[in-house]
């Protein structure tokens, strides 16, 4: 797109107060802009998988999971994180956000040690142009994790990885967006379509079917985008949260295991968040027993002092994906719709936020070596959907005597 799409002073309504619209939503206010930010859940307690997340940084760790080019988008998020830290830090002095660039730490059983071998010859397989980590002995282990238990007899270390303190972020991220003069609009669902947004609810709401109006439209809702966007799925992911201070851990540590992957990330507080890396289902249902089991052996391995820790939060989430689990942008007149993070949250949403403000702002430049993989071009259908919204659109209005005089008119 040659041109930038809005003026000075545009007025822009958000869909989603997860990472990405909150991210958007500062970053348009600081250019100037008013904002509307839309959740059909809470934004002090969110329900996003953003707020699940265990807020890794993990360019290596997540290319080789994936593929390789999730590493050469992801490189961005560790310079472009301490940035957007250090804005939010010298403007909220006493909130300020734990980031850690101290890499992670994989290990395998003694019986598992060929995972770990392996794990390092996919990474000079796949990524022969970086840093390939390196290989650790027990005594090594030690120095860098002393709380680690002794039989792990070796491990790599990949240094350039990093972790952040997620909900702190999105924390800080919604005082900052209130301080501006943002409009927060929360447990309000919302359709979304060129130019406006719709509220949706029961037929006998005040809310139902009311139309406001924006310069443009961004939609950032994740999973609950999927009633407008062919594609979307949810993928679930399952974490525990304990508390102990019998352990100290500096760095996530993955442990390889023949059947899944298991994490343990460090955060503020003596807290740990354990985590699986993903299953193949939109179930929403708490927490099986088998994957308790699991998550709490992986922690045992780790140290079995966390057998004395307190279990404080065991939840699921549904993180969205695409078809080719890649991010995507998509963009038309008044609406660009993001999505498609997949598990990579905290490690893409600074490129992704990045390329969707360079449609906007004339202050923000888009690497363009990405544009052909996150921009999408819109398919005939999707151009026939877009016609059927603004048809929608100007229907709903023209049937509705009522236009909401502002956001907080269905707040």
């Amino acid at each position: 797109m040659d041109s930038k799409i809005l003026g000075d002073h545009a007025t822009i309504g958000i869909a989603g107060g997860g990472l990405l619209g909150r991210l958007l939503a500062w970053q348009l206010l600081e250019a100037g802009h008013q904002v509307s930010l839309y959740d059909a859940g809470s934004l002090s307690d969110s329900p996003s998988a953003a707020n699940t997340a265990a807020g890794m940084i993990s360019p290596i760790s997540e290319a080789l999971d994936t593929e390789p080019l999730m590493f050469d988008l992801g490189v961005f998020a560790l310079e472009q994180w301490p940035i957007w830290l250090k804005q939010l830090t010298d403007i909220h002095s006493c909130h300020a956000v734990s980031y850690s660039h101290q890499g992670s730490l994989i290990v395998a059983h003694q019986r598992d040690q060929s995972l770990l071998h392996q794990y390092q010859q996919d990474l000079l397989r796949q990524l022969p142009e970086v840093a390939q980590g390196e290989m650790l002995e027990r005594r090594a282990i030690k120095e860098l994790e002393g709380d680690i238990s002794d039989h792990f007899q070796q491990g790599l270390l990949l240094p350039h990885e990093a972790h952040i303190d997620n909900r702190q972020l999105l924390k800080v991220l919604l005082a900052r967006i209130e301080q501006l003069g943002g409009q927060c609009i929360e447990n309000t669902s919302i359709d979304v379509f060129p130019y406006s947004v719709r509220a949706v609810g029961d037929d006998n709401s005040s809310n139902a079917n009311q139309m406001q109006s924006f310069d443009y439209v961004i939609d950032c809702r994740g999973v609950g985008a999927k009633p407008q966007w062919q594609g979307v799925r949810g993928v679930r992911g399952e974490i525990l949260r304990v508390q102990t201070d019998e352990v100290v851990l500096h760095r996530p540590v993955r442990l390889l295991h023949p059947r899944y992957q298991l994490y343990v990330v460090p955060k503020p507080n003596q807290e740990f968040v354990i985590g699986a890396t993903q299953i193949e289902s939109e179930d929403t249902s708490p927490v099986s027993v088998q994957s308790a089991l699991e998550l709490n052996s992986a922690l045992y391995t780790i140290n079995p002092a966390f057998a004395e820790a307190r279990i404080i939060e065991m939840t699921s989430n549904l993180r969205p994906a695409l078809n080719d689990n890649r991010p995507q942008i998509q963009v038309m007149d008044g609406l660009i719709k993001v999505n498609g993070l997949y598990r990579h949250g905290y490690l893409l949403a600074p490129i992704v936020v990045q390329h969707t403000l360079a449609l906007l702002l004339d202050s923000v430049n888009a690497d363009h070596t990405f544009s052909n993989i996150l921009y999408a071009e819109l398919h005939e259908q999707e151009c026939e959907q877009a016609n059927f919204e603004k048809n929608c659109e100007k229907s709903s209005q023209e049937n509705n005597d009522g236009r909401m005089p502002n956001a907080q008119a269905i707040a």
